[in-house]
């Protein structure tokens, strides 16, 4: 058995993480470099058509070119992060249990079934994100058709006091239910936290894969949420620390109404690559580990690959989901239509009994 298939603390589980990280830094990178490679050429394709549009003296359409590149990149890069998180589940999983894994074999075991993982990511940020859309859609849908024909936003006017006050009371109950959205975000975030490494090494549907993370992930909804926190704290440092040169060199410029230089602007873009490429692993690491932990506690799994091990027990295969197309049957309808009838007769024979 594994020695490292056995419950861990919190701190266990970081250092297992960095210890992960750091003895297949290339596999784990080279994962992440895909997602972090697609959202460079983006960016690089944007910084690219901005330049042209201004040597073609066509600058008032850049507005709209940026919009046109991010109703792009958006999908994109939810395919392509998407993928990379899986993978990454994949890989963890075979190293965790000193299987040999590959950056080829990883994606090569996901692809078959990245619709299903997209539509599962899908479900839970419609559940997480639902109420913050709703509220603030419904702010500034009251900021354009109550507050702004009236004049409060434009310079120099005396807004009338009943509406100023109006709006300070809607902007402080919107930002407080704003608060609340985060709370249940934040919460139901940590419910479906191991919805996706369940799916990719259980090989469950969505809904299925939904179900097990709420039943996994109780009693440790507060461990991983310190580890998301600690990994959020560890990548924001990350971020600033690269990119703090090229933050002040934006502040200098914009003084000065200009720009960056464009060999600048790429350089950002190829320090953010190497960054999103390090920093990508870390979280989605974090969780697998996670998984198999609570797996071990909750179910023995540490024991049920022991017992493999020993030959005592074959590997358990995964379970296929119920269908509506395959209802059930009884046995002799497997046989075919035309054993039917001798079974028929045998029963009948059966019940009779040798008097008739």
């Amino acid at each position: 058995m594994q020695t490292n298939l056995r419950p861990m603390s919190l701190g266990e589980i970081l250092d297992r993480t960095a210890q992960l990280y750091r003895t297949h830094f290339v596999l784990f990178a080279g994962i992440a470099s895909v997602y972090a490679g697609v959202l460079l050429v983006l960016n690089l394709a944007q910084i690219g058509a901005q330049q042209l549009l201004i040597h073609l003296h066509m600058s008032r359409q850049l507005p709209w070119v940026t919009l046109g590149f991010v109703v792009l990149i958006l999908p994109l890069v939810f395919i392509s992060a998407g993928a990379a998180i899986a993978a990454n589940n994949r890989a963890v999983a075979w190293v965790n249990l000193d299987q040999p894994a590959t950056i080829r074999g990883a994606y090569g075991s996901i692809l078959p079934r990245l619709g299903r993982y997209l539509w599962l990511t899908t479900i839970m940020a419609f559940f997480i994100y639902l109420p913050f859309i709703l509220i603030f859609s419904a702010y500034f849908i009251y900021i354009y058709v109550v507050v702004r024909p009236k004049g409060i936003f434009l310079p120099g006017a005396q807004p009338d006091p009943q509406t100023a006050l109006t709006f300070a009371i809607v902007t402080f109950v919107a930002f407080g239910l704003a608060f609340a959205a985060f709370v249940y975000g934040v919460l139901m975030a940590l419910r479906y936290s191991l919805a996706l490494p369940a799916s990719v090494l259980e090989d469950l549907k969505a809904r299925r894969a939904i179900r097990r993370s709420i039943e996994l992930s109780q009693g440790s909804r507060g461990r991983i949420f310190v580890l998301g926190l600690l990994i959020t704290f560890i990548q924001l440092g990350l971020v600033a620390i690269s990119q703090a040169f090229f933050f002040v060199a934006m502040f200098a410029a914009a003084k000065r109404h200009g720009e960056l230089p464009i060999w600048l602007q790429i350089t950002q873009q190829l320090v953010g690559f190497c960054t999103n490429t390090f920093i990508g692993p870390m979280y989605a690491t974090g969780l697998t580990l996670f998984y198999y932990d609570q797996r071990i506690r909750k179910e023995g799994f540490d024991i049920e690959r022991m017992m493999e091990a020993a030959g005592m027990t074959g590997p358990r295969l995964a379970q296929p989901e119920p269908t509506s197309e395959a209802p059930a049957v009884e046995p002799w309808q497997e046989l075919g239509p035309e054993s039917q009838p001798q079974l028929q007769a045998g029963e009948a024979a059966t019940h009779e009994g040798p008097n008739g």
